[in-house]
């Protein structure tokens, strides 16, 4: 399953004397990780690197920022991809302190950095749900809202006409046990209407 943070979370690590500065943080695209790494550049003006790795969805990306090519961006994002995250933003800036940590030492640091800092993050599962629309007769009205309530479903509309429509959203691997559920204790009154299925 996979996992974003709840919040950022910074660690600081300082290797022969270089300072590596990391941050782990949610973040849904790379508009907006590219705008954090503007930020950074801009409140860190003496900083030799401002590495970062996004995993977004079709958006990832892994920036070595003047760092040896796959010592910096590439390490730090398969920490992200280890640890099956999702819709996160890694960002190590380094102030360098005169002693150079050759290829390995920087691929070390860099993914000590990170992965410290994941150790400190709350992860937070990411739960894709399904979206499930019905109709039935005003007599089973209470019993779907009670098998909803049961199922922790959250109830997106509900409209009254000639009979009651629901449209509600509930976690994908629930869907099915509960549309059963629905149909069995309906004796077949209840009528699934088509719908797109929603990530949120």
């Amino acid at each position: 399953m996979p996992y974003s943070i709840a919040s950022p979370v910074h660690f600081e690590l300082i290797i022969k004397k270089s300072r590596f500065i990391a941050c782990v943080q949610p973040m849904p695209d790379r508009a907006g990780a590219q705008q954090i790494v503007a930020s950074l550049r801009a409140a860190h003006p003496g900083a030799a690197h401002v590495c970062w790795a996004l995993l977004a969805g079709g958006q990832s990306a892994a920036v070595d920022d003047g760092e040896p090519s796959g010592t910096a961006g590439r390490p730090m994002l398969d920490v992200l991809r280890h640890q099956d995250l999702e819709g996160v933003l890694a960002t190590v800036v380094r102030y360098f302190g005169g002693v150079k940590l050759g290829a390995g030492g920087l691929v070390r640091a860099y993914t000590d950095s990170v992965a410290q800092a994941l150790l400190q993050a709350e992860k937070v599962p990411i739960i894709k749900l399904t979206r499930l629309r019905c109709t039935a007769p005003y007599a089973l009205e209470g019993m779907i809202r009670r098998e909803l309530d049961a199922a922790k479903a959250r109830l997106d509309d509900v409209t009254h006409g000639d009979d009651v429509r629901f449209a509600f959203s509930l976690p994908l691997q629930d869907a099915e046990p509960l549309r059963t559920r629905l149909d069995n204790t309906g004796h077949g009154r209840i009528a699934w209407l088509d719908v797109k299925d929603d990530e949120h």
